[in-house]
């Protein structure tokens, strides 16, 4: 998960593929890939030695809970820094395949899940003609599935957005240019002023979920969260004019 993040953010500020952390970071995905299901694996074993959310608690078959997060943004990694001939391109298709063919059987998929194949999809638009070369389903055929699971994992009632963890329209339309948001622009407006009154007198939002366990140690991964959260909320609200 740590290579995911960092491969987000080497993604945002442009980097090339010469860049050392680059090769490192395409060199540890070649080397730890599951090279029969295409996927990285999620929650590793030592992971319960240390406090952790239950949800990342490891135990024999957890991937499956997991899937192609962040697996399918990974391999889209290893296909944007590489050339088609190299072994980590060649790799990266292998498992991108694989993650269209689960997405186009599936019937719903979790929103963290879900944000992985946008953003797959993203990367995949400067790849549009080498993709449909390798992989049996056109770009925009797999892009409308993607999208048909987002709209359907939104919570839509406003009344239920502050009771716990739900799917905001936010969490998944992420600007005016998103495919969903003339469907959802009412539930994006309503979402936009929901940020703006939670909002904390600190300029943050706290994270609307806990461990249940570990009560010395998630006070300091709540803190860090809502750091996230406020990254993330603040870049949005940019996107949408609000600030």
């Amino acid at each position: 998960m740590a290579t995911w993040a960092a491969g987000q953010i080497l993604l945002e500020i442009g980097a090339s593929e010469k860049e050392e952390i680059v090769e490192k970071m395409l060199n540890y995905l070649t080397n730890t890939v599951d090279l029969e299901t295409g996927m990285w694996p999620s929650a590793l074993p030592e992971t319960n030695q240390h406090p952790h959310a239950p949800w990342w608690h490891w135990n024999e078959g957890v991937q499956e809970n997991w899937m192609f997060n962040p697996g399918v943004e990974l391999a889209a990694f290893l296909v944007h820094w590489t050339s088609d001939h190299n072994e980590a391109a060649q790799i990266g298709w292998s498992s991108i395949e694989k993650a269209v063919n689960r997405l186009m059987n599936a019937n719903e998929m979790d929103r963290h899940e879900i944000n992985n194949y946008q953003q797959f999809l993203n990367i995949m638009q400067s790849h549009k003609e080498r993709f449909e070369e390798k992989i049996d389903y056109g770009l925009d055929v797999v892009s409308d599935k993607i999208m048909l699971l987002a709209a359907s994992c939104i919570e839509r009632d406003v009344a239920e957005w502050s009771a716990g963890y739900k799917v905001l329209p936010l969490d998944i339309i992420g600007s005016p240019e998103h495919p969903l948001y003339s469907e959802f622009s009412t539930l994006v407006e309503q979402n936009l002023h929901f940020f703006m009154e939670e909002v904390s007198v600190e300029g943050i939002w706290d994270n609307p979920w806990s461990w249940g366990s570990n009560p010395e140690e998630f006070p300091i991964a709540r803190r860090y969260w809502q750091g996230i959260l406020a990254v993330n909320r603040y870049k949005t609200l940019k996107k949408f004019e609000y600030i």
